[in-house]
């Protein structure tokens, strides 16, 4: 299978400009010269791990959830309520 330019889909990067305090650019500067990773490559996965820990799920990523396991909706309301 042949890949053209058209199936290549490029979004550059977003340049941003933030003010962080001189504490944490020392802090970031040893875990670069630790890691031997380059600040914009530390500062990404940071952000990365951020939004994986903050990932709210989509109504999407529930559909299907209880599987074969799912009982009527009905039956389920009834038994629900009948703990009350």
């Amino acid at each position: 299978m042949l890949i053209s330019n058209d199936d290549i889909i490029y979004n550059p990067p977003m340049r941003t400009l933030i003010d962080i305090p001189d504490s944490q650019i020392a802090a970031l500067s040893a875990v670069c010269d630790r890691l031997k990773q380059p600040r914009a490559a530390i500062v990404r996965a940071a952000i990365s791990e951020y939004l994986a820990r903050h990932h709210q799920p989509d109504a999407e990523d529930a559909f299907g959830l209880w599987g074969t396991a799912a009982q009527d909706g009905v039956a389920y309301q009834r038994e629900v309520r009948g703990e009350w």
